[in-house]
Order: C-alpha cells, then structure tokens, then sequence
C-alpha cells in the first residue's frame, strides 16, 4: 500500500511533537504548572506551627503579694475659724480681702463704737456715784464706832450703819463689773485674727449692720491639712496611726504628697460597715488648697504566698478574663478567675487550678486560634525555679 503525506497528517505531526516537547519541559522543571491547571490555594501549604521561646512564656509561681488600701476623700485644713462680731452695731471697715495671708493679731474689721463710747461713759458714772455712796456709808460706819464705845447708841443702830455701808460696798463692786463689760464690749469692736491663715470668705461689707454672732470673715490656715477617708471595717484591724499614706492630688499630675494616718474614729458611720480614718500632711508651701480631691494608698502587711501570674499574661474580652496556654503541641484559651494585683509587682493573683509546669503566653501576640500548632523552644523553667517569687516581690 503506498503512504500518502498529505496536508492534514502534517498539522496532525506538528501537535504531536510540540506536545512531546512540552512534557519533556515541565518534566525537568517540576516547580512549573501546566496551563489551565489551577493553583494550589494556602489550604493546601503545610501549616507551620508557632514557637515561642522563654521570654514569651510565663508559669504559675507561688509568692507573697503587697498589699494596699486605697484611700480617698477631701483636703480640709486642721486650723480654721469664722470670726464672729462679738457685739452689735453697723460695721465701719473690713480691712481684708478673699486670697490675703493675715497673722496672728491682725486688724481685720472695725464696728462703730457710738452707742458703746456712750455705754461706757454712762456706767464709769454710775461707778463714781457708788463710790461716792461708799465713801458716805465708811464715814457713817466710823462714826458709829466711836458712839457705840461710848453707849451712845444702841447695837442695833450700829448694826444699820454697817450694813449700809456693805450695801454700798457691793455697789461699788457691781459698777466696776459693768464698767469692765463695758470696756471689753468696746475692745471686742476691733476685730482682730485669732490665727494666722489665708483669708477664704469676707462675709460683710463696709456700712452694713450685724448682730452678735454674725460671721465677719473666715480664715484657714494651710500649713495642715486632713483628709477624712471611708475604709471598710475589716481593713481597719490593719491601720495604725502614724502608718504612712502616699497622695495624689487632682491637678498636680505625677507629683505625690506624704501623709501619715493621724487619727482612727472608734466607731462606724451610721448606715455604713465603713469607719473614718484622718490622714494628715503638711503643706509648708501652701500648694494644696482646701476642697480639693485626694486619693492614695496604706501599705499593708504582704499576703501569705498565693499563686500569681504576671498580669500582662491576662487577656480580657467582654468581661471575661482569660489566658494563653501550650497545651499537647496547641495553643488552648484558658478562663481564669482573678483575685488581688499587685501594682508594684505586675503580678496578680490566680484563684483558677492551673498545672505548675504548664507554659502561659506572657508577651501579647495577636491573631492566635485555639488549637493552632506550637511548641516551646528550650527546656521549661524547673519546678524549683518556678516555685521562687518573682523579682520584686514582697
């Protein structure tokens, strides 16, 4: 039979190598895909696991935690007084003003004295009339003397004499009394600073009339302050007095004021399980005013050792505390329950079991999935390690 080489069986000849010489190609590059063939997708990559060294990881460890009770309240100053008028009348001058700093003895107000200028007079004539009558009733009463030792008179007219001169004896006493009320009434219309202080209200003014006990200005002094504080009653069987307290003041940013615990009140408010405590601190440079807000901390006894973690191992979601573990070559969530935190420390305490020697992602990683592979780098911490408090540690 004779083979004819036609046009068809040539086209047919041409693919067929070209397919030949293709394979040959992706056979010694096997990194390279055939066309139309679809990539492989990330499902498809081998999962690496995660590895975390001994810096990212945190064990539960046993250790003493400080103890602090927080503390609040309002700065108040220990030395005050509203000076009071002391006697009636129309206020002549006030000679301070809110904000000025006054001594001890300083001229503060002045009352008119008309009416206790005329008083005065008045009750020095009295006295001058009953030392006049005095004077008469002695002569009477001498006389008297030498006629009843010469039986002149009786006993009995004797004995009136003496008793009017008695009568006006106690008279004389009665106007010097007066009199001296009179001057102190006339003294007390000066009004002057019973402390040294800062002037906080100026309650009248020039022209206006007041009665006795109608407040004038108040002053305070700043140099000592108390603040009064709420603290439950189970905490106070630790407090002392003289125990230190550390403040901060609203406003003066990172700058702390020492205070001592002063006083203890004996007995709880009425409605409350709470007892106050007055903490007192110095303000030699008068930088604390009175009203302002401040709060602060009592150290206390450190704790009996209890398990802890650092609390930057702790995440929170929605209310919900909880922890990182490595756990059979995965990552697993653990739900802790918390219980004290020790600010100085960073360590905060673990009332959820967790297993000593189980590794607890310390550092803050983001995207991890719970059963995701890992595994730990390097040997873990002994459990002797584990067991010693952290640095710092109380």
């Amino acid at each position: 039979m004779r083979f004819r080489f036609t046009r068809r069986l040539a086209l047919v000849l041409a693919v067929l190598v070209a397919a030949a010489g293709a394979a040959a190609y992706f056979v010694a590059n096997p990194g390279q895909r055939w066309p139309g063939t679809p990539a492989k997708g990330r499902g498809s990559e081998p999962v690496v696991p995660l590895q975390f060294g001994a810096g990212d990881l945190a064990y539960l460890t046993t250790a003493p935690m400080s103890r602090w009770l927080p503390v609040s309240g309002t700065l108040t100053p220990v030395n005050q007084a509203t000076v009071k008028a002391k006697v009636p009348g129309d206020v002549k001058q006030v000679l301070v003003r809110e904000g000025e700093t006054v001594k001890a003895g300083q001229l503060l107000a002045r009352i008119d004295t008309a009416d206790l200028d005329a008083k005065l007079i008045e009750r020095q004539g009295a006295l001058e009339s009953a030392r006049a009558q005095m004077a008469l009733a002695e002569k009477t009463r001498a006389t008297n003397v030498k006629l009843l030792n010469e039986k002149f008179i009786s006993q009995t007219a004797f004995d009136s004499s003496q008793s009017g001169y008695d009568v006006a004896k106690g008279n004389v006493k009665s106007m010097e009394a007066q009199v001296l009320l009179a001057q102190n009434a006339l003294k007390d219309a000066t009004v002057v600073a019973p402390i040294a202080g800062v002037v906080a209200k100026r309650h009248v003014q020039g022209g206006e009339k007041v009665a006795p006990d109608a407040p004038l200005v108040t002053l305070v002094d700043l140099s000592d302050l108390e603040m009064q504080a709420l603290v439950p009653a189970i905490d106070v069987p630790g407090l002392s007095v003289g125990m230190a307290v550390e403040l901060s003041v609203d406003g003066f940013g990172e700058r702390r004021f020492a205070g001592r615990i002063a006083r203890i009140n004996p007995s709880t408010e009425p409605g409350t399980r709470a007892i106050t405590v007055y903490v007192a601190l110095r303000n030699a440079d008068a930088a604390l005013r009175s009203g302002m807000f401040a709060s602060g901390r009592v150290a206390l006894a450190a704790s009996a050792p209890m398990a802890t973690l650092p609390a930057a191992a702790v995440r929170t979601e929605a209310g919900q505390s909880y922890v990182w573990v490595v756990d059979g070559g995965k990552l697993a969530r653990r739900i802790v329950t918390l219980g004290r935190r020790d600010e100085e420390t960073g360590l905060v305490e673990v009332k959820t079991p967790l297993p000593g020697d189980l590794p607890v992602l310390a550092a803050r990683f983001e995207n991890l999935k719970e059963g995701a592979p890992a595994f730990v780098k390097g040997p873990s911490p002994t459990s002797e390690a584990r067991s010693k408090p952290k640095a710092g540690a109380s």
